[in-house]
């Protein structure tokens, strides 16, 4: 989660909001990294997920991430969720609640829904108080 945060600060430095992610192998290997890049590149979808998504699956070749983890500072949105989920990521970690857009638990549960045919076993609240300060530090600035 750590290596999460230093990606979301690198996020600040664009004007984007500091959320960051990356994709680990089942060795535990950094496959790909992302943070948020939406103000930087004027892409609504450049979600630190998803950037970290596509990036494994462009090095792996493939968009199945069968054994891999997505670990992010930020509580998934639906969009995010739906990208985790359809790209067979096998666990989700993540640190800071999002009570107003979370989609794994908070206020939605699209990471585990039971209709869906793939569910990621989600771990939350790593370095969750760290996730959370850059964040409310951000917005304060604002």
């Amino acid at each position: 989660m750590q290596h999460a945060l230093d990606e979301a600060a690198q996020a600040v430095q664009g004007g984007d909001v500091p959320v960051g992610a990356l994709v680990l192998d089942r060795h535990g290997t950094v496959l790909a990294t992302g943070h948020n890049e939406r103000e930087a590149t004027g892409d609504p979808t450049a979600h630190a997920e998803l950037l970290a998504i596509r990036r494994a699956a462009a090095r792996l070749g493939t968009w199945r991430l069968t054994d891999c983890t997505l670990v992010v500072t930020l509580e998934p949105c639906t969009m995010c969720a739906g990208a985790i989920q359809q790209s067979r990521v096998d666990r989700l970690v993540y640190g800071a609640r999002d009570e107003k857009a979370g989609a794994a638990g908070s206020l939605w549960d699209v990471i585990r829904d039971r209709r869906l045919n793939h569910r990621p076993e989600v771990i939350h609240g790593v370095l969750a108080d760290s996730c959370a300060r850059l964040l409310t530090d951000f917005f304060r600035t604002r």
